[in-house]
């Protein structure tokens, strides 16, 4: 079980860091097939939920990246924060690299449903 490896604070942080940085990636993925002010609901909830990251790293985004491609800049942050920051703050003994508790539950519950 993931919470007896992880104190629940780190699964909660990793799994709110982790929704975050697969919203931006949603949000560029969408924008390869429609532009920023799609009707299309979807592509709403996106630009709507991202909205605010993008506004709160606009000082770090470099000038030259094009607009579509700054989400994935910014989903770029909260993995390193995820990948590094999260096992520090933890103790590098605590968590092995690449063992994000949101990614780890999605494959385990996926194995389990197509069995």
């Amino acid at each position: 079980m993931l919470t007896a490896a992880f104190p629940l604070w780190a699964i909660v942080l990793d799994y709110v860091l982790g929704m975050i940085m697969w919203t931006l990636i949603g949000r560029t993925a969408m924008n390869l097939f429609l532009p920023i002010n799609s009707d299309f609901f979807f592509m709403k909830a996106f630009v709507k939920l991202t909205g605010p990251f993008l506004r709160v790293f606009r000082p770090v985004t470099p000038g030259f990246l094009p607009e579509p491609v700054i989400p994935l800049y910014v989903a770029w942050f909260f993995y390193m924060a995820r990948f590094y920051g999260l096992p520090w703050v933890l103790g590098y003994d605590q968590m092995a690299m690449l063992s994000f508790p949101l990614e780890s539950d999605i494959v385990r519950g996926l194995h389990q449903l197509l069995q």
